[in-house]
């Protein structure tokens, strides 16, 4: 059986083009070939390659890239969640090369690009799960929606002009009631972007815990929570407010009625991402946001008591 890797595309821009058409070749050269969502960039994408390893176009949906080995995502951030919603279902890992600006979830740089398919190709990658949210909107009692997201769950004002009221709940028991611009829900893989942003902290990928960062509140208490993971959250809009809408990773918006009610909690699949070299999460905070750690000098060095230095 033909071994098959996805390949997700930010396709706006002729420099990330131009990278796909390395990676087709180079992954034909090792008899994979591609999938993707994108007719005619697939055919573009298939000049000059065996038509065995002809890139194979499937419909972009949540589940296609089940039996895929890998899903490869060049782009941003944006591209890799785009991505995850189709990888998420089946199971299978996401690989994340930057082809953007921050590009925080990607596990490479354009510049290591080579040893990322390396490693598609040699295969036995280390997998890391991340953590995810399920979200399930409802209004009068009726289901709006049931979604989910990798980074954060948003209710967010509508209209710019009105303030939007809510009640925090934790575990079915009311924590806070507050006019703000919104309230973020995120996972610690989100907590990098939006909930970010608004000033809530960073938490480590592997600490599993859900936070709460209002946005622009206008209240007393409205500070970032931490919580567990295992904790129910929900969000109220005031009945007699204005409409709200949810927002997760900036990709599935629902329009929200007055009275609405958003239901947090842990997501029941994770997102799958390759590991390459296991560089620690810090070294990735430094890169990425290119803090100053001038003058660091590490832990000092174990001296030998039989050494009179």
């Amino acid at each position: 059986m033909t071994r098959e890797v996805m390949v997700v595309l930010h396709s706006g821009r002729e420099t990330n083009r131009r990278t796909a058409f390395g990676v087709a070749k180079r992954l034909a050269a090792e008899g994979v070939r591609l999938r993707v969502v994108d007719e005619e960039w697939s055919k573009r994408l298939g000049e000059g390659l065996p038509r065995a390893l002809a890139p194979r176009v499937v419909e972009a949906r949540p589940g296609c890239a089940e039996g895929a080995e890998v899903v490869l995502v060049l782009g941003g951030d944006g591209t890799l969640l785009r991505a995850a919603e189709m990888a998420r279902p089946a199971g299978v890992p996401l690989l994340g090369v930057n082809l953007g600006r921050v590009g925080f979830l990607a596990e490479a740089e354009q510049a290591s690009l080579g040893a990322a398919l390396d490693a598609v190709v040699g295969g036995g990658c280390d997998i890391e799960e991340r953590m995810t949210v399920d979200v399930v909107a409802r209004s009068n009692g009726d289901v709006l929606a049931r979604t989910w997201a990798l980074n954060e769950a948003v209710v967010e004002k509508l209209r710019r002009e009105r303030i939007l009221e809510v009640v925090l709940e934790v575990d079915g028991r009311p924590v806070s009631a507050f006019g703000c611009d919104g309230v973020i829900c995120s996972t610690p893989t989100g907590s990098t972007a939006y909930a970010f942003s608004a000033g809530g902290p960073l938490v480590w990928p592997e600490v599993e815990a859900l936070l709460l960062v209002p946005s622009n509140a206008h209240a007393l208490f409205a500070r970032p929570m931490v919580i567990s993971p295992e904790t129910h959250v929900a969000v109220e809009v005031d009945p007699n407010g204005p409409p709200a809408v949810l927002d997760c990773d900036g990709r599935r918006p629902i329009e929200l009625p007055p009275g609405a009610r958003v239901e947090v909690c842990r997501g029941a699949l994770p997102v799958r991402m390759v590991r390459l070299d296991g560089q620690p999460f810090a070294d990735r905070l430094v890169r990425k946001f290119d803090l100053p750690v001038r003058g660091w000098r590490g832990a000092p060095r174990h001296q030998d008591p039989a050494d009179p230095a």
